[in-house]
């Protein structure tokens, strides 16, 4: 990798940590792009020259916090049954939130604000590319329950984003046993019988 694009990659991973910290303390609109930058250790024009307003940071940074989870998303073959890519998929995603709290808070004031209407086409493209057939693929072959996708996503995402949450705030500290053992409470639940 030349020098030149990884200092790009770093200031670029900057601003984002620094945008998701601010976010999770003061909301969207009580983060200016000035802390944003003053936070990151970036001079305040050189955060404009990566995103051209504060709403394309955030637009950005959504979708680099999705690749981020899509990527937990287990790869599907046939050495391992559904079931098994079903628990590891729940548990990498929670994990994935515990290890990463200031996403977490991101990510849920980024769905209940006006950004998510913003581009609703990106939206439908991550959740189709990468949510949408691994569930699909259970549905085929009968063994998760035939469930409308705005059923069953929050089903499941609700339960790991719950988990997550109850670990972060010290109320119960999830093992990775325990988070199996979570999973397959809501494996149970979804499964056909």
């Amino acid at each position: 990798m030349n020098v030149q694009l990884e200092n790009i990659n770093c200031k670029k991973t900057a601003i984002f940590e620094s945008t998701l910290a601010l976010i999770k303390v003061n909301g969207f609109h009580g983060t200016p792009m000035s802390q944003i930058a003053k936070n990151a250790g970036v001079a305040a024009g050189t955060i404009y020259h990566y995103f051209e307003s504060k709403d394309a940071l955030i637009q950005s940074l959504y979708l680099h916090v999705r690749e981020q989870l899509s990527a937990t998303v287990p790869q599907q073959s046939d050495d391992q049954p559904y079931k098994e890519l079903f628990l590891q998929y729940w548990i990498a995603q929670c994990e994935f939130f515990i290890e990463n709290e200031n996403v977490l808070y991101f990510l849920e004031q980024y769905v209940t604000s006006p950004y998510r209407h913003c581009n609703p086409e990106i939206e439908s493209k991550l959740f189709a590319s990468g949510i949408v057939p691994f569930f699909q693929t259970g549905i085929d072959s009968g063994l998760i329950k035939n469930l409308d996708y705005q059923l069953l996503v929050p089903v499941i995402h609700g339960s790991i984003i719950a988990a997550a949450k109850y670990h972060l705030s010290g109320h119960y500290e999830f093992t990775r046993e325990r988070l199996r053992e979570t999973a397959l409470v809501i494996w149970d639940g979804i499964k056909t019988q």
